[in-house]
């Protein structure tokens, strides 16, 4: 394993925000490649915070400055952080006497971002897929070495290492921190992403998770029975002229295969609700104008955000992958599903939405996807996959490791969750079948205080 070394800081800039936060906006310079630091660098953006000090005598020494590091790793794959002050969690944190660092994985937001305008820029189709190998797991994990070295050079040994929090993606970005630089890391905190570190590919997760979006669209219909119909009334007017003529403000194009995307929603706290809002909107306008009007469109949308997310939609398979491709696992997964996914239902019976899956038809529907179709199908064919964690060392682990898994969660499956829960040593987990996947937002306070609990109390 290559020896990784301090991230250079390019740039560091302060200013407070109301609230009596102090936020600093960090660039870092890290190789692209770890297996080959001399091929040149990407340039990582993140935003620190930390209280300011308010004293009456300001405390200028050295130990004053060196508060031990919270390093966030937002969920994903392919999402950027926003700024600091707007996480609820943020404060809870610095009262437990931590500076937190809010990282934008690579890629992302600030962070050498990947779009298709600037992957095309990387040369040829196969030399865009295997720059796109470079986003994953593996390397995002390696530069928060490098930046977490970058930042405490200064301090004192037993101060060095860091705790990290990892919501979704970056639990399964923590799994492979402790996997391959424990020495690292202080502790981690897992929200919802407790990944599935023994397969290989994803087609068990999708086999698994695609019984949990059907779970999830009966509580739908069961909530909002008179959706049933409206849906239908959805899908035969998009498919009245031809699937996918109408177009989207984004200017890629409404098929009802994407209008059943919206299901995605389903998973979070309000989701059921948020679906609702959108199928009785395009309900009442084709009811009252025989089109589905400009702002209709809009909500479509803005309902699911993959053309601004090309690693999510490019990358979210390969998360899964060791040593397999993916071959569009969701794709081919589905057609074990295809009486309860089927677009052409029988009277009465619901049309259910699908969930959190990418599938190869979306490089053709979404308008910036379409310019990296090429890539995507070489990506997906790809077995060629680096591990992704170490179960002997995650089985030996010496890091505390605070972990909450939801029953109902349909994004990571709850039972694989809590198997690999069983393979980490020292892993202690919260469950509850009350909250979803977006708890830590959601349910900030109560998921919070009982994952500190999980680390500052005993078991009864």
């Amino acid at each position: 394993m290559p020896t990784i070394s301090p991230a250079k800081i390019v740039s560091q800039h302060s200013y407070r925000v109301a609230g009596k936060l102090q936020v600093t906006e960090h660039f870092f310079d890290v190789p692209k490649d770890y297996n080959h630091p001399s091929s040149g660098t990407l340039r990582i953006f993140a935003r620190s915070v930390r209280k300011h000090d308010l004293g009456i005598v300001k405390d200028a020494s050295p130990e004053k400055d060196q508060l031990p590091w919270m390093c966030w790793l937002q969920g994903g794959p392919g999402m950027e952080c926003r700024a600091p002050q707007q996480y609820p969690w943020t404060h809870p944190v610095l009262d437990r006497g931590y500076q937190m660092l809010y990282l934008d994985q690579r890629g992302v937001g600030l962070s050498s971002p990947v779009t298709a305008s600037t992957l095309q820029m990387r040369g040829d189709t196969d030399v865009q897929a295997k720059y796109l190998k470079l986003y994953r797991a593996d390397s995002i994990v390696k530069d928060c070495e490098a930046i977490r070295q970058a930042l405490t050079a200064d301090y004192p040994e037993e101060k060095k290492r860091w705790s990290i929090m990892g919501q979704s993606f970056g639990g399964f970005c923590s799994l492979t921190y402790l996997s391959f630089h424990p020495e690292g890391l202080r502790e981690s905190f897992i929200f919802g992403g407790l990944a599935p570190i023994s397969v290989r590919d994803p087609d068990e997760v999708y086999r698994r998770l695609y019984k949990q979006v059907i779970r999830r669209n009966e509580a739908y219909y069961d909530k909002f029975p008179e959706d049933v119909a409206r849906v239908k009334t959805v899908m035969k007017y998009l498919s009245r002229f031809g699937d996918g003529k109408i177009r989207l403000p984004s200017e890629g194009t409404l098929t009802r295969r994407r209008f059943q995307q919206m299901g995605i929603l389903f998973g979070a706290h309000g989701g059921l609700d948020m679906v609702h809002d959108i199928v009785l909107r395009a309900a009442n306008d084709i009811g009252s104008f025989g089109h589905l009007t400009r702002g209709t469109l809009t909500a479509i949308d803005h309902s699911v955000g993959y053309d601004e997310h090309l690693i999510y939609s490019i990358l979210h398979e390969p998360i899964y992958c060791q040593g397999q491709a993916p071959k569009w696992s969701a794709h081919r997964i589905l057609s074990e599903y295809e009486q309860a996914f089927s677009l052409d239902k029988d009277e009465g019976q619901p049309i259910f939405l699908t969930g959190e899956m990418i599938y190869p038809w979306m490089f053709e529907d979404y308008s910036e996807l379409r310019k990296v179709q090429d890539a995507a199908e070489k990506v997906a064919a790809d077995d060629n996959w680096s591990p992704l964690y170490d179960a002997e060392q995650l089985s030996r682990n010496e890091v505390p490791v605070y972990a909450a898994a939801y029953v109902e969660d349909m994004y990571v499956d709850f039972d694989m969750s809590m198997e690999t829960a069983r393979k980490v040593k020292g892993c202690k987990v919260f469950t509850t079948n009350v909250m979803f996947h977006d708890a830590i937002r959601s349910k900030m306070e109560e998921v919070v205080k009982q994952a500190f609990a999980l680390r500052d109390d005993v078991v009864d």
